[in-house]
């Protein structure tokens, strides 16, 4: 996925930044991998490709992400992986997929994975055929 938008929703403890954890070192991401909870936004290199892990949860106005000077970053390359992105709900570019996690117990997640764009619908029709 060169350039991407995955939205990640679940409950709090779900299991969201852990997924997005799993995935950077999946990608190569070797440092340590931080929650964006209190920053808001963590990036990354993976080989030359920009990774933003954003995580959404303290905002109260989805104005805020605007506030942020998010939108230069949403309007350039690489892949944006996004917690909590209800809170802001309207600025947002349509997610490629939206992963859902729901905590079934301590140790088991049921994961559901949906296309929101044309795009990310060929990306799952790739994954289902491969």
């Amino acid at each position: 996925m060169r350039d991407a938008f995955i939205a990640l929703h679940g409950d709090l403890g779900a299991g969201k930044t852990t997924f997005v954890r799993h995935l950077l070192r999946a990608l190569g991401v070797t440092g340590r991998v931080r929650s964006p909870t209190f920053a808001v936004m963590e990036p990354y290199d993976v080989g030359g490709r920009a990774v933003s892990h954003f995580d959404f949860y303290r905002f109260d106005d989805p104005r805020e992400w605007e506030d942020a000077g998010f939108r230069d970053i949403f309007a350039g390359p690489g892949l944006k992986l996004m917690e909590w992105p209800d809170k802001v709900a309207g600025q947002l570019p349509a997610p490629d997929w939206v992963i859902a996690i729901d905590a079934m117990d301590e140790s088991a997640r049921h994961v559901q994975v949906q296309a929101g764009t044309a795009r990310g619908s060929q990306w799952l029709e790739a994954l289902r055929a491969g």
